[in-house]
């Protein structure tokens, strides 16, 4: 599949194409995702509205550009997965996972299923963005943990982490819930608006996918306002879809 728009309508949908035009001529074959743990090598992003246009309408209408494809992430996924297997199969116990929801939830399903470690998995809701696009940087729990995390090794799922101000509220509670350890793994870092200096617990480990630039982004479980949480890829949001929706 191809994800199309019309050039003039700024409409969205998917067509099929022959896989080899993926690979021809002076197209260039897709690019693998970065195996460094930490950083992601600068890409080049495929703007939609050059591909020609198709008849079937999609929900990835407002996508500006694609950062990072279906193929690419899941292949990242799997490299994150492969580097905290092995350090969770050290741990004399089984970890708790725990997923920040709603936006985590895509990237910890196909996280754990390629964990093959013993794990325990919860979610936690902690809320900061209400329907903005600014945290509000007072974060608070709205939804907290099932599973008891006292003298166990904790690691936090998030999709994206920026100002740092939810993750270190909700280190400090998992701290004061009595893990003896917390590990955080992020789909999306974005060091770039960075506020708070975040302070892992014990023998704590920082885990990233990709290092993300200062876009709006959205796709692979992250939102706006609760939709494209359902785009198989992350893509750039149009600049005007959430300028207008700011200005009302």
């Amino acid at each position: 599949m191809v994800v199309v728009t019309a050039v003039d309508s700024g409409i969205l949908a998917r067509f099929p194409t022959k896989p080899a035009a993926f690979h021809s001529g002076n197209h260039g074959a897709v690019r693998p995702p970065a195996t460094h743990p930490h950083k992601s090598p600068p890409r080049r992003l495929a703007t939609l509205a050059a591909l020609p246009a198709a008849a079937m309408v999609s929900a990835e209408a407002g996508i500006d550009r694609v950062l990072w494809t279906e193929a690419e992430v899941a292949a990242r996924v799997g490299e994150v997965a492969a580097e905290l297997a092995a350090d969770l199969r050290r741990l004399p116990d089984p970890a708790v996972v725990v997923g920040v929801a709603t936006g985590a939830f895509l990237f910890l399903a196909d996280l754990v299923r390629r964990v093959d470690a013993p794990l325990a998995v919860d979610f936690v809701r902690v809320e900061s963005y209400g329907g903005g696009t600014e945290s509000s940087g007072r974060p608070r729990i709205t939804a907290d943990l099932k599973v008891d995390v006292a003298g166990k090794h904790v690691v936090v799922v998030e999709d994206i982490v920026d100002t740092g101000n939810t993750l270190s509220c909700l280190i400090a509670h998992l701290q004061k819930k009595g893990a003896s350890s917390v590990s955080v793994c992020t789909f999306l870092d974005k060091p770039a608006r960075r506020k708070v200096n975040v302070q892992l617990v014990g023998d704590g480990k920082f885990y990233r996918g990709f290092e993300c630039p200062d876009y709006f982004v959205v796709g692979y479980g992250l939102d706006y306002a609760e939709l494209y949480r359902n785009l198989p890829y992350v893509g750039v949001l149009k600049p005007e879809i959430y300028k207008k929706d700011s200005s009302n």
